[in-house]
């Protein structure tokens, strides 16, 4: 890939892969997203609704000027597809405790129709990318069966990387990575500099919004061993390979 290329972390407050990207030579790289919590983000736009701009009318802000010259880094909101999803649909969430059956089935619909939503957007953000021949990759949670994507989608993950914490990371949490128009290159960089954290032992994970923000948190080891492995096809530098406990 030309060091000299755009380089879109889309959905990507925190800015830890636009600096690994950074770290790895790209001159340009942007942080997008509607939220500036860390102090990161280089442009803000609400990627969605730039999304269905495009979709309509051919042209936006954002995806409108991306083209097949630059590569894009999506990490799209998951909480709708992940396998955690399941217990609203069942009803067996804490969140509807105290309701009626009726109560539950008007949130189970809801929900449904903001699952719908937010799966119609993703779609349409892959048309997008298809039709202008973007290089593209799509970070969201594995859980293979369980994971609406498994079966509801119409792209196969070329990337699962089922314990992030081999590969520098705070957490294991299973990740799939969904490439459209690049073939990833197959490294395997292995460091263990963080011993994993539990998810659910967070404070408040349950009902924090900031706990979630946590949750999703990528440590910059890991971004930039995930980039040299599966952008660039390049071994990490002896100083990152000392990591291990």
């Amino acid at each position: 890939m030309d060091k000299k290329s755009n380089i879109y972390c889309l959905f990507e407050q925190s800015g830890t892969f636009k600096n690994a990207f950074k770290r790895a030579g790209f001159k340009k790289t942007i942080d997008v997203d509607i939220k500036n919590d860390f102090g990161e983000t280089y442009e803000f736009c609400n990627i969605f609704d730039d999304v269905e701009l495009y979709y309509t009318t051919g042209n936006s802000p954002l995806m409108g000027r991306i083209t097949e010259k630059d590569f894009v880094m999506a990490f799209f909101p998951c909480i709708y597809f992940s396998q955690f999803n399941c217990l609203f649909f069942t009803g067996n969430t804490v969140h509807y405790n105290g309701l009626t059956e009726c109560e539950k089935i008007n949130k189970i619909i809801e929900r449904a129709e903001q699952r719908q939503y937010f799966y119609d957007i993703l779609l349409k953000f892959c048309w997008i990318v298809m039709e202008r021949q973007i290089p593209c990759i799509i970070e969201n949670p594995y859980s293979g069966v369980n994971h609406y994507l498994y079966q509801n989608f119409p792209f196969e993950p070329k990337i699962i990387d089922l314990n992030r914490n081999l590969h520098g990371d705070y957490y294991k949490k299973p990740t799939q990575y969904f490439c459209l128009n690049f073939e990833p290159t197959k490294l395997n960089t292995i460091e263990k500099k963080y011993k994993a954290k539990k998810i659910n032992q967070i404070s408040g994970h349950k009902f924090d919004a900031t706990c979630n923000v946590k949750r999703s948190l990528i440590s910059p080891e890991y971004a930039f061993n995930f980039i040299n492995d599966y952008i660039l096809g390049k071994k990490t530098e002896k100083t990152e390979r000392t990591l291990f406990n």
